[in-house]
């Protein structure tokens, strides 16, 4: 993550992980999650946090899924069901269940088919928030499968030329192992940034930086200002000179794969709706494994290895930066923002918990 949407150190509090972990399960369970459920729910947040991935941490989504649980958009014991199937795909209702702890479960049954025939592919309707993507793909990791996933719904991103929002920033994300370096894991937003980063810079009071949104007539932001009341992203490449249309069309992809083939659903989602998809890919089914991981450890250190450009001390490629900062967040602890622990004591106090320990 740019260094510009990270926690100042004047206002970062370092929580362990164990402790967070321990709160936020507790939380879930006071809101009606099954014992499962809650524990898979916060294993997705808590990789996230680790990871690096704050926007779709505790830090953001925590009070969202419990504002949700409470109006009754998220059905905390949902029962999803396969409505369609065949031996590699399937589809889901997810009965408005929260998607960190859905699609994890649907994930598994993916894996399996891809274990049996070589591909598992299921798109989900009727689901909410997904959380950081990458969870779910990361998933086929210790099965030596490449992971899928992506997510769609809501309405924050115009079109390229557009001057209303009409699609979202659905990501995209694909693990890949390998056997000595650590494996590939691209997470990818289809808009400039996620839409969360932009809470993280209003939390901190910082700027809005070139590129990132579009004031309320669509046009892109191209200076340094104020974040704006209303969060407008661009699609991926800002402008159609820099490629906007790009991430306008996987956006679009998105739409496709999560609310078509599962729901027929695409517009504006009530009730935080939203749809996903997961695949999952046996290397076995097309070729050598050790082979395979053996080329991804050569592939991935001839990237690292690049000469770095001046002004740059190294090349990374996707997953390494978030390998690094998991390690380091185990040893000294997750960096919340001073007011993301004042939301912890005020919740735990309210719903009669343990206080977060620090």
């Amino acid at each position: 993550m740019l260094e510009h949407f990270h926690v100042p150190e004047e206002d970062e509090v370092r929580i362990m992980p164990d402790s967070l972990r321990k709160t936020v399960n507790a939380l879930f369970l006071k809101i009606g999650f099954s014992e499962q459920d809650a524990w898979q729910a916060t294993d997705v947040l808590l990789l996230s946090d680790t990871r690096g991935v704050d926007t779709h941490g505790v830090s953001n989504m925590m009070r969202n899924y419990i504002r949700m649980v409470g109006e009754g958009s998220i059905n905390p014991r949902p029962t999803w069901r396969i409505t369609r199937e065949t031996p590699t795909t399937a589809n889901v209702d997810c009965d408005r269940g929260l998607g960190i702890a859905v699609i994890p479960q649907v994930m598994k049954l993916a894996i399996q088919k891809a274990r049996d025939t070589g591909v598992g592919a299921i798109t989900m309707g009727n689901g909410r928030h997904a959380g950081m993507i990458a969870y779910h793909a990361m998933m086929a990791l210790p099965h030596d499968m490449i992971g899928y996933s992506i997510t769609a719904g809501g309405q924050s991103m115009p079109p390229t030329f557009g001057s209303e929002p009409r699609l979202a920033p659905n990501p995209h994300a694909w693990a890949v192992p390998a056997d000595k370096e650590a494996p590939f894991v691209l997470d990818i937003s289809s808009s400039t940034v996620a839409a969360n980063k932009i809470q993280l810079l209003r939390r901190m009071e910082a700027m809005t930086i070139p590129g990132l949104m579009a004031d309320k007539e669509g046009t892109p932001i191209m200076d340094e200002r104020p974040v704006p009341e209303e969060t407008i992203l661009l699609p991926n490449g800002a402008t159609r000179e820099l490629g906007s249309h790009k991430g306008y069309g996987m956006s679009a992809v998105a739409q496709v794969f999560g609310g078509l083939l599962s729901h027929g659903t695409f517009g504006p989602y009530e009730g935080g709706h939203m749809s996903h998809f997961v695949a999952a890919y046996s290397i076995e089914a097309f070729t050598d494994i050790a082979r395979f991981k053996s080329s991804m450890d050569d592939f991935l250190k001839y990237l690292r290895e690049t000469p770095p450009a001046p002004g740059h001390d190294r090349v990374y490629y996707a997953g390494l930066p978030e390998h690094e900062e998991s390690i380091d967040r185990h040893n000294r602890g997750i960096p919340l923002h001073k007011e993301v622990v004042d939301w912890f004591d005020k919740t735990t106090a309210e719903f009669n918990i343990p206080q977060l320990e620090r």
